[in-house]
């Protein structure tokens, strides 16, 4: 009878809902994206947003990214390289937008080389996006091949 009702209590716990698991707070100075594409070692190209999963922010198709997060979560995403997939993750405020002033018809006017001549002198990845993945799921599509 002791067993009969441990086994009983298994299973009405077993069935009640599962509490939904809560995020981490988004810093001030950043925001939860989820954006589609595809992934080539640690870097995550923005792919074509459909209307079935269009993302959460305005990112370019072609846009790259560096990816950082567990060891864990980026082996799972290197195992789907060649897929398309969606990640979840956190980006600062204002890095994703391309430099310069939008004045329509896909035309950007952006800052040009400084004085020495066009010669650009400093750190190559100074500029490059960032995002910090925090989860990841494969989503429609195809990724192209080179």
């Amino acid at each position: 009878m002791r067993t009969t009702a441990v086994v009983a209590v298994a299973l009405a716990l077993s069935s009640a809902p599962l509490v939904a698991q809560e995020s981490k707070p988004v810093p001030k100075d950043s925001i939860r994206v989820f954006v589609p594409g595809c992934t080539k070692a640690r870097i995550f190209t923005a792919g074509r947003r459909t209307q079935d999963e269009p993302g959460s922010v305005d990112i370019p198709e072609g846009t790259h990214m560096r990816m950082n997060g567990p060891k864990a979560l980026m082996a799972e995403i290197k195992a789907r390289e060649g897929s398309m997939i969606g990640i979840t993750g956190l980006m600062k405020k204002g890095q994703y937008g391309p430099a310069g002033v939008n004045i329509g018809g896909g035309v950007r006017i952006s800052p040009g080389p400084g004085p020495s001549g066009g010669i650009m002198v400093g750190n190559p990845s100074g500029n490059q996006i960032l995002i910090d993945v925090e989860g990841w799921r494969p989503v429609v599509g195809s990724c192209p091949s080179r």
